[in-house]
């Protein structure tokens, strides 16, 4: 079962079980913000079966006190599942847990079919979705890792040895010595090719950064509708169906607001509950664009009964990341999905979104509040700048080149006596041009308070 086959085929026909270990909070690994129900832990593992058209005939939530070192279920626990396998014959069986190498595949043995634990069904997502060259070379980086530590003597196949030249390992090397040293030569080959796209894309990032459009960066837990709402103030055509993990790649988009600022929207990858580092670590290139950007706009699914516990998980990894989501003046909490609530749900949400600081609520798909967002996406990155028009004779070739090396040119009118120019200028810059120059403004617009909130 490859990710390819699962992603060009809609319904492969792929039948998959689910296996949902119910663990106490003291088994659940790395300590978290909240734990998920096992309602929202089921739903979710449906969601990322659902995202590679798998089609799920069962599930079984089998208590799990300690686990085994060996198979990580009890014994009375696999035989139960055994005979369900036999019985339904799934292509797959999915445990929504890590597996250790060896839990996987003694799993395998006793079951006779084939396992994949979450962190491989997340990989097999991520090899679907990834488009660009960056983001494939994430996933084969990822997967090779992953497949790395899945290889264990106890495989017959890998026991054999075999002699070799310098290039295949001297004699008496094993076929798992060598396959793991071909993965280890195949690791660092991919990691150089990755930094040589990042420099790529830090020129790139550097050439936008002296237009200078502002950043514009979408986050928010996966499903929560960041695509459809790239869409909505795009007009892209980016994959957008209800599905997990629906965007693997940075998507960047320019987008004019009504005062003719030009912006850069960046769609990224979605947060989702205990995320394997090393797959958040391979995919850090979606998660850059946040750093950086001038406004950050947190989509949330609002009516997910889960929603809170999201926003939760959500500026944890924000947190992790450097940024304070109470204090940060960049961030906009987007309360999407409200065509999706009851009358008495949306306007308790309208109520809310009100009284609260930096929030705005939409409907993605049907457009409702975007023109509030795009208002409240302009305060910001207006702040701190103005629109100012001057009158410059066209022999001053010097005025006008500083204007367009620092500025945004909003709009130019030649006539015999001088060239009227209307750009956005950094409070600093025009100073600076003021002093250097001597000429001064004809017209300018208010300069935007950084402190002004967006309901102020």
């Amino acid at each position: 079962m490859t990710a390819k086959r699962m992603a060009q085929t809609p319904d492969p026909g792929i039948r998959a079980f689910i296996v949902q270990p119910v663990l106490s909070l003291k088994g659940e690994g790395r300590e978290r913000v909240f734990v998920p129900s096992l309602e929202e832990k089921i739903e979710e593992a449906k969601g990322l079966a659902h995202a590679i058209w798998l089609e799920v005939i069962g599930i079984d939530m089998p208590r799990v006190a300690r686990p085994s070192p060996g198979h990580f279920l009890g014994k009375g626990t696999r035989e139960r599942i055994a005979a369900v396998v036999a019985q339904e014959k799934p292509d797959v069986v999915i445990v929504n847990h890590s597996l250790t190498p060896v839990q996987q595949r003694n799993l395998e043995k006793e079951w006779q079919a084939k396992v994949i634990d979450r962190t491989g069904l997340i990989l097999e997502i991520f090899g679907a979705r990834a488009q660009t060259k960056e983001g494939q070379i994430q996933v084969a980086l990822a997967a090779l890792e992953y497949q790395k530590s899945r290889l264990v003597r106890s495989w017959t196949h890998l026991e054999r040895q075999r002699g070799g030249t310098g290039k295949t390992g001297g004699p008496g090397e094993t076929q798992l010595e060598i396959d793991r040293r071909l993965i280890s030569d195949r690791i660092a080959q991919l990691k150089k090719d990755l930094e040589r796209v990042r420099k790529n894309r830090d020129l790139q990032r550097r050439s936008r950064e002296k237009v200078p459009y502002p950043i514009v960066a979408l986050v928010g837990y996966t499903n929560a509708g960041k695509s459809t709402l790239f869409n909505r103030l795009t007009g892209a055509d980016v994959f957008a169906e209800n599905l997990l993990f629906a965007t693997l790649d940075p998507t960047m988009r320019k987008v004019r607001l009504e005062n003719r600022q030009e912006i850069i929207l960046a769609d990224t990858v979605g947060f989702i509950t205990a995320l394997p580092t090393h797959l958040v670590a391979a995919f850090r290139s979606t998660l850059e664009q946040v750093q950086y950007a001038d406004v950050i706009l947190h989509v949330r699914d609002i009516s997910n009964s889960a929603h809170e516990a999201q926003k939760e998980d959500v500026v944890s990894i924000l947190g992790d990341m450097g940024i304070e989501y109470e204090s940060d003046p960049r961030i906009i909490e987007i309360l999407n999905k409200t065509d999706a609530l009851n009358a008495e749900q949306k306007a308790d949400a309208l109520r809310r979104a009100s009284f609260a600081e930096r929030t705005v609520p939409v409907s993605a798909v049907k457009g409702e509040g975007v023109e509030a967002l795009l208002a409240a996406i302009q305060k910001i990155v207006s702040a701190g700048r103005r629109t100012v028009s001057y009158h410059i004779k066209p022999e001053n070739g010097q005025a006008l080149a500083w204007l367009y090396d620092r500025g945004k040119i909003l709009d130019r009118k030649d006539e015999l006596e001088y060239i009227t120019l209307t750009a956005e200028l950094d409070l600093a810059d025009a100073g600076r041009f003021q002093e250097r120059f001597g000429i001064q403004p004809v017209q300018e617009d208010v300069i935007y308070d950084t402190q002004k909130q967006i309901h102020g």
